[in-house]
């Protein structure tokens, strides 16, 4: 069994951090935890509820999000609740023993249109993973089962899996009126009987990815470049996930003064991405940056 690491993920909440482990710790559930007496099907939890600035233990899928009382800041402690964390891991202790003590929530799914005609995004009441994993094809599925089973629809083109959705793109030998609720209801079943989203191999190889991606962000990455990201971060990413999909910084040009985006998910091949681009993104960054990005273009778009 390979050794847990832990690595810290900041949130939108700054009281609440995510401590990330390279393999699942729960499969199927997600469990919120805000006291002690409540932590009772999770060893794991209640050992972190003896720390005195605990407030709440979330765990899910291969993190667990902690939130923490104002008396202390992330900076003081996380590197030591992170060695804790991975130490209990690595001990072999049962993060959950009791899961029939937690109210399950039914599994439902439901569908929804994207601006992508040839995408539509099917939502579960339940996380699925933790991050951005997409498949042009079978062959990059290997290390993800859902995906490979959605493959095996012959009209599924591309399967792309964030959050809580499953964005998937046809080929247009079928109308989506034909095919949504088969979709939905297979997805629905998958989810229900508790079968694997993601293998532990696909987090191990997305953990290192990320490594090596900091490092090489943290290197390379002007400070301008920075600015741009966090733009995207705070305005663009929440309307392009609503949508299906995901957008990330590539590189600016200074000479041109051009931002280069990929665009994944829904946004791949949309007709309306390039409108998207110009309009919104582009603008916005003219707007916000003083006149210092003079246009925005998508690398596989």
């Amino acid at each position: 069994m390979s050794q847990f690491n832990i690595s810290t993920q900041p949130t939108n909440n700054k009281d609440i951090l995510k401590f990330v482990a390279n393999s699942f710790l729960t499969r199927n559930n997600s469990y919120e935890f805000k006291n002690i007496d409540e932590a009772k099907p999770s060893p794991l939890a209640q050992e972190l509820f003896h720390l005195p600035f605990v407030k709440t233990v979330y765990i899910s899928q291969n993190f667990i999000a902690i939130e923490k009382y104002t008396i202390v800041s992330w900076d003081a402690v996380q590197e030591d609740v992170s060695e804790a964390i991975a130490m209990y891991l690595n001990s072999g202790k049962e993060v959950i023993t009791d899961a029939t003590s937690v109210k399950k929530v039914p599994v439902t799914v439901y569908a929804e249109s994207t601006p992508n005609p040839t995408v539509v995004k099917f939502v579960a009441n339940k996380p699925l993973v933790d991050g951005i994993f997409e498949f042009k094809n079978i062959d990059d599925a290997i290390q993800a089962p859902l995906a490979t089973a959605l493959f095996g629809f012959p009209f599924v083109k591309e399967v792309f899996i964030s959050a809580n959705y499953v964005s998937i793109m046809k080929y247009n030998v079928v109308e989506w009126q034909d095919i949504t609720m088969e979709l939905r209801e297979f997805i629905t079943n998958y989810i229900a009987e508790g079968k694997v989203v993601l293998n532990d191999a696909i987090l191990q190889q997305k953990t290192q990815q990320s490594s090596a991606s900091t490092k090489i962000t943290a290197k390379e990455l002007s400070d301008f470049d920075k600015e741009i990201v966090a733009i995207l971060d705070e305005y663009v990413k929440p309307a392009v996930a609503s949508d299906g999909g995901h957008i990330a910084f590539d590189s600016f040009n200074e000479d041109t003064k051009t931002v280069k985006v990929i665009l994944q998910g829904a946004c791949s091949g949309c007709p309306s991405s390039t409108v998207t681009l110009k309009n919104g993104i582009e603008t916005m960054l003219k707007d916000m940056l003083q006149g210092r990005v003079l246009a925005v273009e998508a690398v596989n778009g």
